[in-house]
């Protein structure tokens, strides 16, 4: 049997919330890819992503945030963070940093490492669940590992099935790529995973050639 497929408006966004807060899967769309979300506070919740996925837990997950406030709470954002986050939030760009001793987050999502790969999304959507779910939402794209990313709610069902709870549908994802994956854990910004926003746009932020 396949998951249940709903429309984004304010009644889906109410239903995957309830779903994330009750330690179900929810696929929601960014403007990247779908990704698929569950409570990034809750470890049961997030080994679900990773036995869905069949993906390796020594592979962090990307934990997603309403806004750059909330991100602060469990990271340290050191001024180049900062810097990229009032140019690039919401919006296409995940950064690696590292893990507040009281983070409450998932080690799960980490990896067993000292960061934490954050990002802010700029989808209503996402934006809306983060929001109405009240918790960070760990959220790899929404297909089985080595599979190609899901742009839709149909590639989503195509390659998860019955293993995703919900899928909150809202059409093909504006980007289509996946995000830039920006290590700021140690002194050299280092690009993990090129993506929408480009390393010669993150240079021009940071002033560095």
């Amino acid at each position: 049997m396949a998951a249940r497929v709903i429309t984004a408006d304010s009644t889906g966004i109410a239903q995957a919330a309830q779903v994330i807060r009750d330690g179900g899967l929810a696929a929601l769309p960014t403007e990247t890819v779908y990704g698929l979300g569950a409570n990034a506070l809750d470890g049961k919740a997030v080994a679900r992503i990773f036995a869905a996925k069949g993906r390796p837990e020594f592979n962090p997950v990307i934990v997603h945030f309403a806004d750059a406030g909330d991100v602060a709470g469990f990271v340290m954002m050191d001024d180049r963070a900062r810097a990229l986050a009032a140019q690039f939030w919401p919006g296409p760009l995940t950064m690696i940093l590292p893990r507040r001793p009281e983070c409450k987050v998932s080690e799960l999502c980490s990896a067993g490492l000292p960061t934490l790969a954050v990002r802010v999304p700029a989808h209503p959507a996402a934006q809306a669940l983060l929001r109405a779910s009240g918790v960070p939402i760990a959220a790899p794209s929404a297909n089985r590992s080595g599979h190609l990313s899901p742009t839709t709610p149909a590639h989503v069902i195509e390659s998860l099935g019955d293993a995703v709870d919900l899928v909150l549908a809202a059409g093909a994802c504006a980007v289509g790529l996946e995000s830039t994956v920006l290590d700021l854990s140690g002194a050299i910004p280092l690009v993990l995973r090129p993506g929408a926003v480009t390393a010669e746009q993150i240079a021009a932020v940071l002033e560095q050639d």
